[in-house]
């Protein structure tokens, strides 16, 4: 019952003060008097937010890839990728404690392999993706886990070869054939006040076997035995919309205005 105690209190001081007030003006101009009126409002904080809100951030992603040439482990290497990791998320909170999330994402998605001593492949991808996924925990509050899907669209490729350690070829493909046009993923991680840690899965083979150039006698398919899936691990930061709306665990809150002077009380 103690917090009810407090609005009348400050309703009655309010009271005193208006008193005083009107005894010291008065004597003076309606202007003067208009000023030292006082307002009072009374309300409720909502729980959660109310309307959908954008956030958007960097990443750097660690890529791991469990390769195989004719059925047999290849040799690769983590990869790290900073450039062009950027993302944009349409948020909705259901609850303070249950949210669900799409947007865009831009990604650099690729590995590194050796299949053999001398020779190193650099094989990545540029990926429009689309995620859809589910936030658990203080989503008002910023700290939450979140799981779902992805769907990416590889629209640039690229690759470099190196022999005994010199870049001898590359080269690069819009809308290449030689990965999936369509990459599926699933990811789960970590947010906490804008610090974010995701692990996504990719099961589809990043490479296209079907893939082939040249013609006749020499048409070649130069991912007919290879299988690699990949698995990434992000770090990344959102730095627009990470104010997250914050919920008081006072809920009722009292305002009083004068002029341009403002009190407000939580109970």
């Amino acid at each position: 019952m103690k917090y009810k105690l407090y609005p009348s209190l400050l309703l009655l001081l309010l009271c005193t003060f208006s008193a005083f007030a009107q005894e010291q003006t008065d004597s003076t101009d309606n202007k003067k008097t208009a000023e030292g009126l006082v307002s009072i409002s009374f309300g409720k904080y909502p729980k959660k937010r109310e309307n959908i809100y954008v956030t958007s951030g960097l990443s750097g992603m660690l890529s791991f890839a469990d390769m195989k040439l004719n059925g047999e482990h290849m040799r690769n290497i983590p990869r790290f990728s900073f450039i062009f990791n950027y993302h944009v998320s349409f948020n909705k909170d259901f609850t303070r404690h249950f949210g669900a999330f799409t947007g865009l994402e831009f990604k650099n998605i690729g590995l590194i392999s050796k299949p053999t001593d001398s020779l190193k492949l650099k094989q990545r991808v540029y990926t429009m993706g689309v995620p859809l996924g589910i936030k658990i925990g203080d989503v008002t509050g910023g700290t939450f886990f979140f799981f779902g899907g992805e769907l990416d669209l590889a629209f640039n490729y690229k690759e470099k070869q190196f022999v005994d350690g010199k870049k001898v070829h590359k080269f690069n493909e819009w809308f290449s054939d030689r990965t999936p046009l369509i990459m599926p993923s699933l990811f789960a991680g970590l947010r906490v006040h804008g610090f974010g840690l995701k692990v996504q899965y990719y099961p589809q083979n990043f490479f296209n076997r079907d893939f082939s150039y040249g013609s006749g006698a020499n048409k070649v398919y130069p991912y007919k035995n290879t299988d690699a899936n990949l698995v990434f691990v992000t770090f990344g930061y959102t730095f627009k919309g990470v104010k997250y709306f914050k919920v008081p665990k006072k809920r009722h809150y009292m305002r009083m205005k004068s002029g341009k002077a403002q009190i407000e009380v939580n109970y």
